[in-house]
């Protein structure tokens, strides 16, 4: 079954009522986010590279540990290119599910997995890697006060076209352009479920908000956006 037709109604009570959770950005400014998540992937996540390489734009991967290790030379090339990386969870094991020392090793590996494949020294990637979205947007109150008090920056999202169930290049293009507003932090997918097809996704999406004078940012900067607006 397919859930798409619920994602903004979520967004919309969610966002008020887990307010510490990046969803979006306040603001008129025509920008956007564009994320990935469950990678990388030594196929798509490459595809995907070249569409962005292609346009000269920035987006954020929220890698899976075991994909990391899997793959540590497409890890490098991410972020070689600029990207902003942040966390998925070692495996794809929704959050919920995992105590607080389980859940806390998950996220410690998978810093390591990244510090060891892009070369970083580990004091740099705990110190900067530490956006965190939790595998299928699932979380508790408890999930989230656990995040805080490690020092993690919860991410979820306001676009989520359900690309994973793969209902059709069209489909989800129309989905993302129909949700899509300035601040809007979009979820697509370069793993091995919709992956295959993210690369034809992320161009015609460009292409259209490109036309619509959009601007690409990573989720640092919707923060910060945030933060701005919570200081003035």
């Amino acid at each position: 079954m397919q859930f798409a037709f619920l994602y903004p109604w979520l967004y919309r009570i969610l966002q008020l009522t887990f307010p510490h959770c990046l969803w979006s950005a306040h603001t008129s400014e025509a920008i956007v986010a564009l994320t990935f998540d469950d990678g990388p992937h030594p196929e798509y996540t490459l595809q995907l590279l070249d569409v962005l390489d292609e346009f000269g734009i920035v987006a954020s991967f929220f890698w899976l540990g075991s994909c990391v290790r899997r793959y540590p030379e497409v890890a490098k090339a991410v972020f070689n290119r600029g990207h902003w990386i942040a966390l998925h969870g070692d495996t794809h094991r929704s959050f919920p599910q995992l105590t607080a020392k389980e859940l806390k090793t998950s996220l410690e590996s998978t810093q390591v997995s990244i510090a060891r494949a892009c070369d970083l020294p580990l004091t740099w990637v705990r110190e900067r890697v530490r956006d965190v979205r939790p595998p299928n947007g699932l979380f508790t109150p408890q999930t989230l006060q656990w995040l805080h008090q490690w020092g993690y920056r919860p991410v979820m999202w306001s676009v989520v076209p359900e690309d994973w169930v793969c209902p059709g290049i069209s489909i989800v293009v129309d989905r993302v352009m129909r949700q899509v507003k300035p601040g809007s932090l979009v979820v697509l997918h370069d793993g091995q479920l919709g992956g295959a097809e993210v690369a034809i996704h992320t161009q015609e999406i460009v292409e259209r908000l490109q036309q619509q004078k959009y601007r690409f940012v990573n989720i640092d900067e919707l923060w910060q956006l945030n933060l701005c607006q919570i200081s003035g």
